[in-house]
């Protein structure tokens, strides 16, 4: 039980404690570390007062720190408290939510970690603790599909013999983020692929056999276990940045998804495609909701990439064109 100690104690137990009733207990946990740090905050301050001011406010968001949407919750929760003082009468500032920005960054695998990466995939072999022997032919497979087809690792392990026209080189994906269905074509070279992957793995005309089945063959492999043996490659190969910010995502399978957007860009704009038509073609093979959700994939170095950012800028200005408020 959290015991506070400012002088806004007995406030602060009473308006958990209504909070509790109506909260789930992962949620109950966060907001009682939020009462608590606010309380621990307002000890420091020594107020004499029985008021929340501005200044008092402002000193707080300046303690804050981490992603803006985690800084956003922590806001919105103490808001929710600072609105409850009010409603017993006690003068207070009540803070703004911010607005929250998707500012982490992605890491961006070189061509050559590229190459690194598929070499140690294709020479992976299953260890004697390994449960699933199919795991050395599942797990290139889907480094290639991630990084060929941009898809999520999620939708790539659910997909099943039904799913994959080997004829046409096309992915129907039924089940993927918000349950949004789409088509994915793929390139005659990982068609290819696919095509001898299914007659190795015998799945070819079995309509319900999962593509990357797990220890279980009626379920797939799991997210996890995948992700564990990418994590142990890139660590083999060195590929584990150091110094990176808090808001830099590392070397991740989602990470191939970003490549892959970035290739698709550059390419459409070497072979003298219009961005305008290619851009919304791009959003919908990669299942996206809009074209700013796309946008967010393209968070790279100006440095690394310059001329292919300069190429999406001018896009995405005529796209969202800049509103005059003076009008």
């Amino acid at each position: 039980m959290v015991e506070f100690s400012s002088i806004f104690k007995n406030e602060l137990q009473d308006f958990l404690t209504l909070r509790e009733a109506y909260m789930s207990t992962s949620g109950y946990k966060h907001y009682r570390c939020y009462l608590a740090s606010f309380d621990a905050y307002l000890m420091g301050c020594q107020l004499k007062e029985r008021r929340i001011t501005e200044a008092t406010v402002n000193g707080w968001l300046s303690t804050l720190a981490g992603k803006t949407s985690s800084k956003a919750n922590e806001i919105i929760s103490i808001r929710m408290f600072i609105r409850y003082l009010q409603t017993l009468g006690i003068e207070v500032h009540i803070p703004i939510v911010p607005k929250v920005a998707d500012d982490y960054i992605p890491y961006i695998f070189s061509d050559t970690e590229l190459g690194r990466i598929f070499a140690a995939a294709d020479d992976f072999t299953v260890t004697k603790g390994q449960r699933n022997p199919n795991m050395q032919i599942e797990f290139p497979m889907i480094l290639r599909l991630l990084y060929g087809c941009g898809l999520r690792i999620g939708e790539t392990l659910a997909l099943q013999m039904k799913d994959v026209d080997l004829d046409g080189g096309i992915i129907t994906m039924l089940h993927a983020k918000k349950d949004k269905q789409r088509l994915v074509p793929m390139s005659p070279t990982l068609s290819e692929a696919m095509r001898r992957y299914c007659f190795a793995m015998g799945v070819v005309g079995i309509p319900a056999a999962f593509l990357f089945p797990g220890i279980d063959p009626s379920k797939p492999a799991s997210i996890r276990s995948i992700r564990n043996k990418f994590d142990v490659i890139a660590r083999s190969l060195g590929i584990t940045p150091k110094d990176r910010d808090w808001h830099e995502r590392g070397p991740c399978m989602h990470c191939f998804r970003h490549v892959f957007v970035f290739k698709s860009f550059a390419k459409a704009e070497q072979d003298g495609q219009s961005i305008e038509n290619y851009g919304p073609f791009l959003s919908t093979y990669l299942g996206h909701d809009s074209l700013d959700e796309t946008d967010k994939y393209f968070k790279f170095s100006s440095e690394i990439y310059p001329r292919a950012l300069g190429f999406f800028e001018e896009y995405t200005e005529n796209v969202f064109p800049e509103v005059d408020y003076g009008q």
